[in-house]
């Protein structure tokens, strides 16, 4: 790994001849002795190894168990050590923690105290999403969540107000050579002149599910490229048609984006993992992987979006449904990646439905989402995919020729049930049965259908 320059708790380090894949949790512990940061899951679900970035995108919490070293270059971490003033005094978060009783046994307490003091610095007071990343097996919720809403109100501490933001643009992006074992290119070009010619190479953005490929899987990787640095792949552009969609884009900074124009979605996006993990993960790569419960495919086959895919200067756009051939195989070329996705500009009538054993920080075990568009009273088009169902995330296409043209009716409905088991064969696992699976897919289609007419239908709302 060639070196990389970061602040860490104020202070400038700089960092050379480890491994590219080194995690920053690790490092901290071994190599600097800064205990405090957990290692508990080690794969981003538990949040006791939550640490603060900051960057030019601001500051917000992540999980350093999944986070490599060259991710950090240029950036500023805090760990829990770094919360404090240089002086002893206390953060305000980590005082509220002691007067509600916030800690019994103390593992999660750190993790918890620097989420909530980055929540604190961006003036968060949706206290139970920020905290849903951090696990606690013994203290209980209430008097975590108490300890944040009566911090709220407290000044930023300077030390944590007037953090450098610290970036270097003599980055170095390892792709000059055929054989650089890591690159970081700083653009959508560079990226894809490199990938060329090393396409068995592992492009790693927000590693949060790279990361448990070397931390849980032990897998070595040879040869990557650290996809962060590239701006391009950034950026969110409302074109004539909708949203250009950069594959670099943070799952939180669609989520805000998408809060406007597609309500739906953004919710959806809500329960996506944890606040540390939204912060990290991109939309390039929840559809890269292919994963059948990914949680944003369904949703953007229900719209239509499109992907915008490139090797080398070569590019092509294809419907994002055809982009999932079967389980672990997708279509895309050696040496090709994707680029952006175009979401339509409106879908109106869309609504997503997660089921899963948790509503926070949990897989889907069945997503559904559904798209369909009612003239006077009869379907007149109808889009419906579904995550959890098939080795892919997969269109409903005999559902909606069974809806087609159709009153929209229960009893319309009822009558496409059969159709379901056209369109999927799922399996049986952990998370549910085939049957199950089936039957709340037909579930999700009634409650569509009720929403659609003004029922309440929220699982968060009780009604007498």
């Amino acid at each position: 790994m060639n070196d990389i320059t970061f602040l860490l708790n104020g202070e400038t380090v700089r960092v050379g001849g480890e491994p590219a894949t080194r995690t920053l949790l690790d490092w901290l512990r071994e190599a600097r002795g800064l205990k405090g940061t957990k290692e508990g899951c080690n794969e981003g679900d538990c949040g006791a190894c939550t640490v603060m970035l900051t960057d030019e995108a601001g500051t917000r919490a992540v999980n350093s168990c999944i986070l490599f070293l060259p991710q950090l270059h240029g950036k500023a971490v805090r760990t829990v050590e770094g919360l404090s003033a240089p002086d002893g005094a206390l953060h305000p978060v980590q005082q509220a923690l002691i007067d509600h009783h916030g800690s019994q046994c103390g593992f999660c307490t750190p993790g918890f105290a620097v989420s909530m003091a980055a929540a604190h610095l961006n003036g968060r007071t949706d206290h139970d999403d920020v905290l849903a990343g951090n696990l606690c097996r013994c203290t209980g919720y209430a008097p975590i969540v108490r300890a944040a809403e009566a911090a709220h109100a407290a000044p930023v501490p300077d030390w944590i107000r007037d953090d450098p933001r610290f970036f270097w643009p003599e980055i170095s992006s390892g792709a000059r050579g055929k054989s650089a074992p890591a690159c970081l290119p700083e653009t959508a070009d560079e990226l894809a002149a490199w990938y060329v010619d090393h396409p068995g190479a592992t492009l790693i953005a927000g590693a949060t599910d790279v990361g448990l490929w070397v931390t849980k899987a032990l897998r070595d990787l040879p040869e990557v490229a650290f996809l962060h640095g590239c701006a391009d792949l950034k950026r969110i552009d409302e074109t004539a048609v909708g949203f250009r969609v950069g594959a670099g884009v943070t799952i939180a900074a669609l989520r805000a984006a998408m809060e406007g124009p597609h309500p739906a979605f953004a919710e959806l996006l809500r329960r996506f993992a944890s606040e540390q993990v939204r912060a990290a993960a991109t939309i390039g790569g929840n559809i890269a992987n292919g994963s059948p419960i990914g949680d944003a495919p369904p949703a953007l086959i229900a719209m239509g979006a499109t992907l915008h895919l490139r090797r080398g200067e070569g590019r092509r756009d294809i419907p994002l449904e055809s982009f999932f051939i079967d389980y672990g195989k997708q279509d895309r070329r050696a040496g090709e990646f994707i680029e952006a996705v175009t979401i339509p500009a409106t879908a109106p009538a869309l609504a997503c439905y997660k089921l899963s054993k948790r509503f926070d920080q949990d897989i889907s075990a069945v997503c559904g989402c559904f798209n369909v568009t009612v003239e006077e009273g009869a379907v007149t088009s109808a889009r419906i995919a579904f995550g959890g169902m098939a080795g892919v995330p997969k269109r409903a296409s005999a559902v909606e020729e069974a809806l087609a043209g159709k009153p929209w009716t229960l009893a319309t409905v009822e009558a496409a049930f059969p159709a379901f088991a056209e369109d999927y064969a799922p399996i049986s696992d952990m998370r549910a049965s085939a049957e199950y699976r089936l039957e709340t897919a037909r579930n999700m289609a009634l409650r569509y259908l009720h929403e659609s007419q003004g029922a309440r239908v929220s699982v968060l709302e009780v009604s007498p």
